[in-house]
């Protein structure tokens, strides 16, 4: 889609552009017929209260518990990818609204079974574990089992769950306030032309050579978020609080321990990885200076920091060129992986323009009976299509996991779901570097490989010290307000991007936009999967076939095993600071080339 083209009605669109949902719901009224039936299921459900006493009872409530969550799974997920489509939509709204209640309700009504299962004797526990009934959810009960010390008694977890919409809410407000009601002023470019300014567009806009209409999108997008910022900081520090407040009610040190326990990661991955990004620093200063240098500025401002290096590469994709570039890039994984992303565009996974409403980004999402479908905000730059190849990493993660895991195993860890999608962009810029040996064309894909790092390492990493800091603020006692929360991001941007960088006033603003924030300690996981992407594509490229096979191993894992159990199996170990340290000189090593490419034009 042209930066100049404006934002139609989902209606007005070609509906081939559009994800398919049929094979979720032939229609909402299928969704409807389903909703009805949940919640006699739901009783058959909580008919075992005060049963689970032995191997055979634990067993069939497991069962029972699964193929109920299958449909509420669906249920949920159909909800959402509809709303995604237009989110000022009142039917959508409504539909979603619904099902959230549903969902929290029967989180309510179940959240008996695991401290009911966890009250028996351990040695009972120990014994049933290991009773060969157990052997297919053996694996849930070992987890569940680890979790012991922070479980509650069963009237506890059933009113910790009855307020799981309220402690939602915060999140709620922030996505409203950001997808259906924040307006921006409309922005000028150099020839005096007005520009509509959206979330789905401003990254766009921030990547223009015209540097007028980046300062006037940057100043009008922040303008937005500054007029709202006490709404925002309102809904962060309501989301912070439940979440510290959750953490001490279940008896863990903080909220990141609490988060981090549930994958059992330990916290010492966190802290390495902030410590390990901080040594690499000066790396991140000297891209910093060679972006002022090549953009020929007195002052690199926030909004030249996703400017072009080289303005004159006007690159522009269509949507078919994009899948092309997705398919090629993907070869080295082997026919069997290609034939599925072949099946992905044909059989219409996809929601692949912009539209009035739409919920902006992009991200992935299915369940178990589902096609994994993807929601993207296509453009037609690079970065969208690298984006469609991102995505399509998750769903194909997705789809390997639910083929080779039975449906309890089958839903990977957030700890591992950014790796997939990482190796398929770092797989397309290496392919596309492979072919593009001109100076002026590959300075421009040496810019976005170096914006990969930049984005998805240094600024999650900022992100994640935000949030730990954030938090610890809050366990503290200290107050979450605008102020605070403004002078801790606006220092975290001042020491990531070192002193050539000016620091606009909008800048402590960014934050506020931030929508993983809401998921807390979430945002860590974005770097510690690039790093661990990074050595599994370049083992992928390196050596063939013995990386491929551990690589599709990995992603057909799903949640049978702990993540960084997972990982080492695919090659990688995140409890030592090496692969992240490995990463970043891999990103030293694409900044040598981007200068000895300079020197070349």
């Amino acid at each position: 889609m042209p930066e100049t083209e404006v934002l139609r009605e989902r209606s007005e669109m070609d509906p081939q552009y559009q994800w398919d949902l049929t094979p979720m719901y032939r229609d909402d009224a299928a969704w409807e017929q389903e909703l009805a039936a949940l919640e006699s299921r739901l009783e058959q459900l909580t008919a075992f209260a005060g049963t689970l006493r032995d191997a055979a009872a634990i067993r069939a409530y497991l069962d029972a518990a699964t193929d109920f969550g299958r449909t509420l799974s669906n249920l949920y997920c159909y909800a959402s990818l509809r709303r995604s489509e237009d989110t000022r939509a009142e039917a959508g709204q409504r539909t979603y609204a619904r099902i959230t209640a549903h969902y929290v309700q029967a989180m309510a009504a179940i959240s008996f079974a695991e401290p009911e299962i966890l009250a028996l004797p351990e040695e009972t526990l120990r014994s049933i574990v290991q009773d060969p009934q157990m052997a297919e959810h053996r694996f849930t009960l070992e987890n569940l089992l680890r979790q012991k010390p922070h479980t509650l008694s069963a009237p506890e977890e059933k009113l910790l769950a009855t307020f799981g919409e309220a402690l939602g809410a915060p999140a709620e407000v922030a996505d409203n306030l950001q997808d259906a009601d924040l307006v921006f002023d409309p922005a000028q470019n150099a020839a005096g032309e007005t520009m509509e300014v959206t979330g789905s567009n401003y990254i766009m806009l921030q990547m223009s050579p015209d540097r007028t209409l980046r300062r006037s999108a940057f100043a009008s997008f922040y303008k937005g978020y500054r007029q709202h910022i006490n709404t925002f900081a309102a809904a962060y520090a309501g989301a912070v609080k439940a979440a510290t407040a959750e953490a001490s009610v279940r008896r863990y040190d903080s909220s990141r321990a609490m988060s981090m326990a549930g994958e059992n990661i330990p916290p010492q991955v966190y802290d390495s990885l902030i410590e390990a990004v901080h040594r690499h620093m000066p790396a991140m200063y000297r891209y910093v200076a060679l972006r002022k240098k090549i953009l020929g500025l007195d002052e690199l401002h926030y909004y030249d920091v996703y400017a072009p290096l080289v303005s004159e590469v006007k690159v522009r994709y269509t949507y078919e060129q994009a899948q092309q570039m997705v398919l090629d890039a993907v070869a080295p994984l082997g026919e069997d992986y290609v034939r599925m992303v072949r099946r992905a565009f044909a059989e219409r996974w996809i929601d692949v323009y912009p539209n009035k409403g739409k919920s902006g980004g992009a991200y992935s999402s299915g369940t178990y009976d589902s096609n994994p479908y993807i929601l993207t905000n296509f453009t037609g730059t690079l970065d969208s299509v690298s984006t469609i190849a991102h995505e399509m990493g998750h769903s194909l993660h997705t789809w390997l996991s639910n083929h080779h895991q039975p449906p309890q195993y089958a839903d990977y860890t957030l700890f591992v779901a950014e790796v997939a999608s990482t190796v398929n962009e770092n797989l397309l810029i290496e392919q596309l570097l492979q072919k593009k040996q001109e100076p002026a064309m590959r300075l421009y894909l040496l810019n976005q490989y170096l914006e990969n790092f930049k984005g998805t390492v240094y600024r999650q990493t900022m992100f994640a010290e935000f949030e730990r800091e954030a938090h610890a603020m809050a366990e503290r006692g200290e107050a979450l307000n605008p102020a605070a929360l403004n002078a801790l991001y606006r220092r975290l941007v001042q020491e990531y991007f070192g002193p050539e960088l000016v620091l606009d006033e909008e800048v402590q603003y960014e934050w506020a936009r931030i929508p993983h924030f809401y998921r807390p300690f979430y945002v860590y996981k974005y770097a510690t999967g690039y790093s661990t992407a990074v050595a599994l594509s370049e083992a992928i490229l390196r050596e063939g076939e013995p990386a491929v096979r551990r690589y599709k191993e990995f992603l057909s894992m799903g949640g049978s095993a702990y993540p960084l159990d997972e990982l080492r199996h695919a090659g990688v170990d995140l409890t030592t600071p090496a692969p992240v340290d490995a990463a970043l000189q891999k990103f030293e090593r694409i900044l040598d080339d981007a200068e000895r490419t300079l020197a070349r034009l």
